[in-house]
Order: structure tokens, then sequence, then C-alpha cells
């Protein structure tokens, strides 16, 4: 006998009371952590009205005063707001594309290997660098790529010209996203190795009894399996499209690169640090904050259009 529709039982679904007498543990389970997001995330937050003041340290943010969007303003007149939003775009674009690509590649090419110990090998080998802090990984890159570094000491023994990779704004920008590639895909590769295992193993038999070599069953079924996670991923980044990565480039810039180094993260690090324009830097990082807020809600609004994730 085949049911309809009018004739399938749906449970019952508990009334609010029943369900916070059953669940009251996993409730209070939840306190210790969003008391600490409040704490540490919300709460701060009350911070950015000094956006809005002419703040001072000795009056603080209840006695300053108010001048509405002055401080927008000024950071819109500054003379080098433009370069830096440019790039800021510019180098978290180049990030996002390069860490989408590399750790594609990677994980097709650690799929063919056959051999569990090489494989298992090569993955370790490449995850380390995800657990260094950009504090080793600057100190590294610097001994590694400065003027008397290795890879100039190299080029110098071989009678190849040296290449000023940290004081010169042509490969500056380059090596910012390479450096970054390299510490971040080993880690990303998971993600895309793990959307690989997903795929039915049955559809490379059918297509190897076809006579489709590996690079037609990489090309026809391996790539549109991991769509939909590639999809998602991509979607996702967007809200990242203002964050260029404040810790690496504080790292690694100088003033010799400042023209195509310089983002919005190092930009508010010297207006609030080395200036003491609390509310000049507050109002760039609140911009910088909306703007993102924006893109990720955009993100998150495409991610379930187009690869139907949600969140709620």
């Amino acid at each position: 006998m085949v049911q309809t529709e009018k004739n399938v039982i749906k449970p019952r679904r508990l009334p609010l009371r029943a369900r916070l007498k059953r669940e009251w543990p996993l409730h209070l389970l939840l306190i210790p952590g969003l008391a600490l997001l409040i704490y540490f995330c919300y709460m701060p937050m009350i911070g950015n009205v000094i956006a809005f003041q002419k703040f001072t340290v000795f009056k603080g943010w209840f006695n300053a005063k108010w001048i509405g969007w002055d401080n927008f303003e000024f950071v819109l007149s500054l003379p080098n707001f433009g370069q830096v939003m440019w790039n800021t775009v510019y180098i978290a674009v180049l990030k996002i594309a390069a860490s989408l690509v590399v750790p594609i590649i990677v994980s097709l090419m650690l799929n063919e290997v056959q051999s569990t110990i090489l494989k298992r090998t090569v993955q370790t080998v490449i995850y380390m660098p995800h657990f260094l802090s950009w504090v080793v990984m600057g100190g590294i890159i610097l001994d590694v790529l400065s003027a008397d570094g290795v890879v100039n000491q190299l080029l110098r023994s071989l009678g190849w010209p040296t290449v000023n990779f940290l004081t010169s704004n042509q490969t500056f920008r380059p090596m910012l996203v390479v450096t970054d590639v390299w510490k971040t895909f080993g880690f990303n590769t998971i993600v895309y190795l793990a959307a690989l295992t997903a795929i039915d193993p049955t559809l490379y038999e059918a297509a190897s009894i076809d006579g489709a070599n590996r690079w037609r069953q990489t090309w026809h079924i391996t790539l549109p399996g991991i769509i939909p996670t590639i999809v998602l991923l991509a979607t996702l980044s967007l809200g990242n499209v203002l964050n260029a990565g404040f810790d690496q480039v504080y790292m690694l810039l100088n003033s010799l690169v400042m023209e195509t180094g310089d983002i919005l993260d190092t930009l508010v690090y010297r207006l609030a640090f080395d200036q003491a324009q609390y509310s000049v830097a507050t109002a760039v990082g609140l911009f910088k904050s909306v703007v993102s807020l924006i893109l990720i809600c955009a993100s998150y609004y495409m991610a379930y259009r187009f690869a139907d994730y949600r969140i709620f």
C-alpha cells in the first residue's frame, strides 16, 4: 500500500517548555562561550562611537566632543587613501584567487598518489607552515629573501643578477601573495581532499571501462564532483576582499615599498599608535568593517543561491 502525503504521520514537535526542560544541560554548556563572545566581541563594539567624536585619552569617550562625520571626511581626504584602498583590494583579491587555485591543483595531484606513505608525508610537510605565526614566518622570509639572503646568494653564485624581493615595488606584492599561499595552501587542501572522498568510485570504474584515461577522468568526474565545494569557498571568500593580512604585511613592510604595500590595517595602526589619532583610526576601521559586513552578507546570499549553503 502506497502512503499518500496525507497519510504520512509527521513527528509531533515538543513545546518550548518541554524542550528546555529536556535540553537545559546543553544550554548551560553554551553560557561560558556565549559570555566570552559577548565580552570580547560585542562589548568592544561600543568603542566605535569615538569614530564620531574628537577623542582624547585624557577626556575619555564619555566627555569627548561629538563631531559627526568629520573623521570620515578627513580620512577620505587623505592623499594616500585611494592608493591604500587599491593596495588592499588588489592584494586581497590576488590572495583569494591563489588560495583557491593552488589547493585545488595540489589536492588533485595528491589524489593521484598511490603510495599512502608518500601521500601522508607530503601532506604533513605542506601543512606545517600553517601552524607557524607570521612573526616566525616573517623572520624566515626576511632571512631567505633579503639582499644577503639565501636566494640572492644562490643567484650570485650562478652569475645571475640579484632580485630585491622586499625593497622593490614591482616584486613586493607578488612576494606577499606567494608567501601567503606557501603558508596556507597545505591546510586548505584538507577541504578539497575531503570533497574528493565523497565522489562515487564506480564513476571512475565506468569511465575506465569506456576507455577514459586519468586526465579525462579528472576533467569529467573529479572536477565536476568538487565544483560545489569550489563555488561555496569562492563565494564565502568575498567577505575577505578588504582583509589583505595585517600580520604578514606589517612584518614585511618597509618605507621603500609603502606605495604598493600599505593597506588599510597598517594605515589604522599608524594613525592609532604612531600619531595617536584614535578617532580617525576608528573611523577607518569602522569603514572597513561596514564594507566587509556588506560583502559577507552578499557572499552568504550567493553561497545559498549557487551552492545551497545555509547558516540557519
